[in-house]
């Protein structure tokens, strides 16, 4: 079912002061504006970080990541 259908189907079981709501969410949705960069803009950038670079950076990510500090807080 496309998402329109389905999300008119939702719709019309809801009370109407929930159909306000989300009426206010998608006018607002509407007007959000659309941030970041493009990936396809971003591409120039591909393989300039030196290997061995990004080799360190996986150690220290396998090493550091997911380690709790239970005094840090």
């Amino acid at each position: 079912m496309p998402i329109i259908e389905e999300v008119v189907e939702q719709l019309k079981i809801m009370p109407q002061h929930l159909q306000c709501q989300v009426l206010e969410y998608a006018r607002s949705l509407a007007k959000a504006k659309i941030q970041g960069t493009p990936g396809q803009k971003l591409l120039h950038f591909a393989g300039l970080i030196p290997l061995n670079d990004l080799q360190l950076m996986q150690t220290a990510i396998e090493q550091d990541c997911e380690l709790v500090d239970i005094d840090e807080w």
